[in-house]
């Protein structure tokens, strides 16, 4: 099954309130092993950069003055996204921004039926944890030590590794993208189980040698409290 992991950066929290999309970076997935494929943009977002949002980015006005705009690399995208489920962190928001850059289009929207929320995920699997895409990370063991500002496409390679985890592991078939979907579910359903070996249980009564020493002891123990 082919499906797409992506992460975006914006200006801000609200496309609604003229926010835009400043980067994209998505990368494929083929039975949940990376394929090399990626496609990875930055765009002009025809407004300047809060300081706020740049701090998490770095993405800066001078930066991206030259970069295209969205809709000079839209279909490129599309064609890349195909007709994949679309993985991502709190995906909600990236859908938002995702589909509002293709209105601005005039395209249409990428459908929600479509969004695979790793959060969401994340939440089932363990509740009252911290969810955040770092906490996971620590969580699983994957090294973000060359994450010190937020990306679109690293920030992707990192959650397509929490993604594997959250959906099972890496034991469910790491080399194995391009095998047949049968390979990869007998690779998955393959489970060792051990026999229980149920042994009686032992026995807990004194025995007559305990019992006698016991009885001896007693006996020793000069004006004890129960007799009195």
């Amino acid at each position: 099954m082919r499906e797409i992991i992506f992460d975006t950066e914006t200006t801000g929290f609200d496309p609604k309130k003229g926010d835009r999309m400043v980067e994209i970076g998505c990368i494929e997935m083929v039975n949940r092993v990376l394929t090399g494929r990626t496609f990875h943009a930055y765009f002009n977002p025809d407004r300047s950069m809060p300081a706020e949002a740049e701090a998490v980015h770095g993405l800066s006005d001078t930066f991206l003055s030259d970069k295209p705009r969205f809709h000079e690399r839209a279909e490129e995208l599309l064609e890349f996204l195909a007709d994949s489920p679309l993985v991502a962190h709190n995906a909600g928001f990236d859908f938002g921004f995702l589909n509002a850059e293709l209105d601005i289009c005039g395209l249409e929207a990428v459908s929600t039926t479509r969004m695979i929320d790793t959060i969401a995920i994340a939440k089932v699997r363990h509740p009252g944890a911290k969810l955040s895409l770092d906490a996971l990370c620590t969580r699983y063991g994957v090294d973000r030590s060359h994450r010190t500002k937020h990306g679109a496409l690293l920030d992707a390679e990192l959650l397509a590794q929490v993604y594997v985890e959250l959906t099972g592991g890496r034991q469910i078939g790491l080399e194995l993208a391009g095998a047949d979907e049968s390979a990869i579910a007998d690779a998955a359903a393959t489970v060792v189980v051990r026999e229980r070996v149920f042994r009686p249980a032992r026995p807990h009564m004194a025995s007559a040698e305990e019992l006698e020493r016991h009885v001896r002891f007693l006996e020793s123990i000069k004006s004890p409290l129960w007799s009195s």
